[in-house]
C-alpha cells in the first residue's frame, strides 16, 4: 500500500538550549563526583524523559530542601531558587551546586541592583513557575510585583509610581511580552527596564522559526513538557502565526492521528527541555504512516555554551 506524501518542516534551532544543557550535565557530574544519590531541588528541567533519565543514573528528584539529608550533594534546577534556599543549605552545612540558568542569573542579579538603588520590581512572568518563584523570591515579600497580563497592569497597587523597575521571565512569549511592556511604559512613565530583553536568546530563536514555518503547515506539533512555560509559548505562537493545529506532545505515543488525517504538511519544533532523542522518535513515527519528505528550515544559528560550576571541575 502507498503512503500519502508528506512534507515535514523542522524548525531550527529547536530543543536543547545552553542553560538546559548545563543543568543536565550538572547532575551527571554530580553523580559522576560523589556517587548517587545526589538531590536534586525540582525537576532539573522540565522534561520527563530527562528527569526519568537521570533519576536511574541516581538522582533523587525532591521539591524542597527538608526533604534532602544533610550528607548527600543537593542541586538546584536550572529555573532558579528563592534566596533562602541556598542560604538554608549553607546553614546545614550541605554540599549544593546551583544549576541556575546563568541567562535567569541575570536576571535575579538586575532585580537586586534595582532594588539596591531604592526601586520596587515589577515582573512579568507567570504565577507558580519555579522561576517567576526563584525570581521574586530575591527580593523581601512585597518588593517585587507579579503582573502576568495587560490587565494586570492597570490594576498593579505600587509603593511609589517614579520608583520602578520590571524584569521578565526568560520563556515568556515575545509577542504578549511587548503589549505589557507598552502598558507598563504607558501607566508608570519613569519605569526602569532592563538594558537587554530578559527574554532568553533560545526562547526567541525557538519562537521565530515557529512563525517562519507556521504559514506553511496544515498542523504543528511542538515536542515538550505539559508545564514546560517555553514549549506551551511554542503553541501559542503557532495557532497565532497561522497554523490552525498546533499542539503540545511529550512524546510520538501522544499523537492524535485521527486529528490530522489528510494533512499534506506538518511542522515540528520542540521546546527547549526536550531532548533530540524524543524529535527523532516523532519524526520516525511520521516516517511509519507517510512517504515523508524533510524540510530544514533555520532561522538562526545557535553556539551558546555555559560553564559548569567550577566545584564540579575540581578533582573530588
Amino acid at each position: 500500500m502507498n503512503k500519502p506524501p508528506l512534507t515535514l518542516y523542522l524548525a531550527a534551532p529547536r530543543g536543547f538550549c545552553a542553560g538546559v544543557d548545563r543543568a543536565i550535565k550538572i547532575v551527571e557530574m554530580a553523580i559522576e563526583k560523589w556517587g548517587a544519590p545526589v538531590y536534586v531541588r525540582h525537576e532539573i528541567v522540565h522534561n520527563k524523559f530527562v528527569v526519568d533519565s537521570l533519576r536511574d543514573l541516581g538522582a533523587v528528584f525532591v521539591e524542597e530542601l527538608d526533604e534532602c539529608p544533610d550528607d548527600r550533594p543537593v542541586i538546584f534546577s536550572a529555573h532558579g531558587v528563592p534566596k533562602a534556599v541556598p542560604a538554608a543549605a549553607a546553614k546545614r552545612e550541605m554540599i549544593y551546586v546551583d544549576a541556575t540558568c546563568p541567562l535567569v542569573s541575570k536576571v535575579h542579579i538586575e532585580a537586586q541592583r534595582h532594588a539596591d538603588n531604592g526601586l520596587q520590581m515589577i515582573m512579568i512572568g507567570h504565577a507558580g513557575h519555579p522561576e517567576t518563584v526563584g525570581t521574586m523570591g530575591q527580593l523581601p515579600d512585597g518588593e517585587v510585583l507579579l503582573v502576568e497580563t495587560v490587565e494586570d497592569v492597570a490594576t498593579v497597587q505600587v509603593r511609589n509610581p517614579e520608583q520602578l523597575a520590571f524584569v521578565t521571565q526568560t520563556t515568556l512569549s515575545v509577542d504578549d511580552t511587548i503589549d505589557i511592556v507598552a502598558a507598563l511604559n504607558a501607566r508608570f512613565p519613569k519605569i526602569v527596564g532592563p538594558h537587554k530583553e530578559d527574554i532568553c536568546y533560545a526562547t526567541t530563536n525557538r519562537q521565530e522559526s515557529v512563525k517562519a514555518i507556521a504559514p506553511k503547515c496544515d498542523a504543528i506539533l511542538v515536542v515538550g513538557a505539559p508545564n514546560s512555560s517555553n514549549s506551551k509559548r511554542l503553541v501559542e505562537v503557532g495557532a497565532r502565526a497561522g497554523c490552525a493545529y498546533s499542539q503540545l506532545v511529550q512524546r510520538a505515543t501522544d499523537i492524535d492521528w485521527r486529528a490530522i488525517d489528510g494533512i499534506k504538511t506538518m511542522g515540528i519544533t520542540a521546546g527547549a527541555s526536550a531532548p533530540e532523542v524524543l524529535i527523532n522518535e516523532v519524526i520516525d513515527a511520521f516516517r511509519d504512516k507517510y512517504d515523508v519528505t524533510v524540510e530544514l528550515v533555520e532561522t538562526a544559528k545557535e553556539n551558546v555554551e555555559f560553564k559548569v560550576p567550577r566545584v564540579l571541575r575540581e578533582p573530588a
